[in-house]
């Protein structure tokens, strides 16, 4: 009974020490703390009742972890009202630009930008993507998630890295260079000065307006001219109660009280213009990195 007792308090304190990474893991593959956290803690409920020799602990459990995500990534596939139901879950926090530590959130983050292109991949090209190339796992161990021949495996990533490739333009990754441009939109959108809002706007400039309704369709608007007209006239009465924060590491707006926004707006910034805009609106939680 005590070896017992003392074997779940090892793996339950050796499980903690992993958790922000299985974190970081779950939530690049599912775009969502919320889910998130439900995979890691059922990572923790299979680990609790399995009898296995476990010789890399942390790569047992990304495995795991991997396993679970692929399945939520199925399910949600599978649900009659898909993708138009779902928008990634945002992680704000407050916006010091200059603070070192802020500096080393955002280079760790995940910008909303490529959450909105991983949700493009198929499920198993996403897991394989997130696995192979942001945590180093070989291919034979995503393979045996997937369902596939380590070459088969590496042909899914490779198909993941070329979509990200192709809608991801060289980003601006300075925090202050980021916020530099986003004060000046803000500026641009509270003195209604359309042609302000020209000079940050890339020409080819995409404004995704995404909500986690079902009965609201998402909206994007591409161009400069045509996404400083709607910003323009309909996102100027939101201008003046807008804030700085950071939104997935980036620089971002919200627009209400933090625990309860009418909107977040993730901004991608690259060649000192905005390339994207993402327009959240009532997003159904806001989380911060230590939620």
């Amino acid at each position: 009974m005590d070896r017992d007792r003392d074997r779940r308090e090892w793996l339950a304190r050796s499980f903690e020490d992993q958790r922000p990474h299985l974190r970081s893991v779950a939530y690049r593959m599912l775009g969502s703390l919320s889910e998130a956290d439900d995979a890691v803690q059922e990572c923790w409920l299979r680990l609790d009742r399995t009898d296995a020799r476990i010789d890399d602990f942390r790569a047992w459990l990304t495995t795991v972890v991997g396993r679970i995500c692929l399945d939520m990534l199925r399910a949600r596939r599978a649900r009659p009202d898909g993708l138009g139901a779902w928008t990634p879950e945002p992680v704000v926090m407050d916006d010091h630009a200059d603070d070192p530590e802020a500096q080393a959130i955002a280079a760790d983050s995940v910008s909303h930008a490529l959450l909105v292109v991983l949700e493009s991949l198929t499920p198993s090209e996403r897991v394989a993507f997130v696995l192979h190339d942001v945590f180093g796992v070989p291919f034979g161990e995503i393979g045996s998630i997937v369902g596939a021949s380590p070459v088969a495996a590496r042909q899914l990533a490779s198909r993941a890295r070329r979509t990200v490739r192709e809608a991801s333009p060289p980003l601006e990754t300075d925090p202050v260079a980021q916020r530099r441009v986003v004060d000046a939109f803000l500026a641009a959108s509270r003195a209604g000065d359309f042609e302000a809002l020209l000079r940050v706007l890339d020409p080819d400039v995409i404004f995704r307006v995404e909500t986690a309704s079902a009965t609201i369709p998402s909206v994007a608007v591409r161009g400069a001219a045509a996404v400083a007209e709607r910003v323009l006239s309909r996102g100027s009465p939101l201008a003046p109660f807008a804030r700085p924060v950071r939104v997935n590491g980036a620089a971002g707006l919200i627009v209400g009280e933090p625990d309860r926004p009418r909107a977040v707006i993730a901004f991608t910034v690259a060649r000192d213009r905005i390339v994207a805009m993402d327009l959240i609106l009532q997003p159904p939680s806001v989380r911060r990195p230590e939620d």
